[in-house]
């Protein structure tokens, strides 16, 4: 399964539930089931921003992207980011308003049962779009799979809520269980913009991946030191340039070569890596 046609997946999937949480809300009169729909509403919008952004990132580089178009995918996870706090936003004026003016929550066993499905449907299609996401190191379709993963534990939230209601008829804890739920809304948003925006701006690859390069190059006897290494990442590819220091009498076609060659090892350790290595002459003047 391409990573297209699993974001269409979740266009679909997210375009049902909130067709079916947005009924049910209406008719038990629940803020907590409406804010689910409400949050699968934004969710809706945010896997079609990133099925647009995923087939857009896809495309190869051209004269005004001569790098490619990854960060299309880091645009759409700002994005998605920014439209989770205004479902959060949403859910908790409308929950500070129904703890000021409490109603009655009806028909719990539709609300139950649509909370139950979407807890089984958010599972599924929130794993199979985490697995795409790790192999293709798509952070728009992680975003959407966070998303869905996020409303599995708000989904069941409300499904426990709604029970406790069942039980107790105390109707206070549909508006409780809305603002829990806008909570962990907005802890995924936060987490979301971070990392969208840090590489948006360009920030360097993660420790690991830098220590691996480090090993790779201490492993050439040709190369005599290195420095000014830098690298980032756009959607999911990675881009590095270093400078070498090797012999100064070795021959311009063997350092090619050399370059060739590491290269070829870097990118077998860190797949998706473009590599510029600029080569200096370890006598020269600096």
């Amino acid at each position: 399964m391409t990573k297209q046609t699993a974001a269409l997946i979740s266009v679909f999937s997210n375009m049902s539930l909130v067709i079916l949480k947005m009924i049910a809300g209406i008719l038990m009169g629940s803020i907590s089931v409406i804010s689910e729909a409400i949050h699968s509403g934004i969710d809706l919008i945010a896997s079609i921003v990133a099925y647009f952004s995923i087939k857009r990132s896809l495309e190869p580089a051209d004269k005004d992207h001569p790098y490619g178009h990854g960060k299309f995918e880091n645009i759409s996870g700002f994005f998605e980011a920014i439209l989770i706090f205004v479902a959060a936003g949403i859910i908790i004026y409308e929950a500070i308003r129904k703890l000021i003016h409490p109603i009655e929550v009806e028909k719990l066993g539709w609300g139950i049962i649509i909370m139950f499905i979407s807890v089984i449907a958010n599972i599924f299609v929130s794993r199979t779009l985490f697995k795409i996401a790790r192999r293709e190191k798509s952070i728009a379709l992680e975003a959407d799979a966070m998303h869905l993963s996020v409303d599995v534990f708000t989904s069941i939230g409300v499904f426990a809520g709604l029970l406790i209601i069942k039980f107790t008829g105390i109707s206070i804890f549909d508006p409780i269980v809305a603002l829990i739920v806008a909570g962990l809304i907005l802890k995924a948003a936060w987490d979301l913009t971070r990392r969208s925006l840090e590489d948006l701006a360009d920030k360097s690859l993660p420790e690991q991946e830098i220590s691996v390069v480090h090993n790779i190059l201490s492993n050439y006897k040709q190369i005599k030191s290195f420095h000014k290494l830098r690298s980032r990442k756009s959607g999911k590819q990675r881009e590095l340039d270093i400078h070498i220091e090797i012999d100064g009498d070795i021959q311009i076609d063997i350092a090619h070569e050399l370059c060739d060659e590491i290269e070829k090892d870097i990118k077998s350790h860190l797949e998706d890596t473009y590599v510029l290595i600029h080569v200096e002459p370890c006598n020269r003047k600096k």
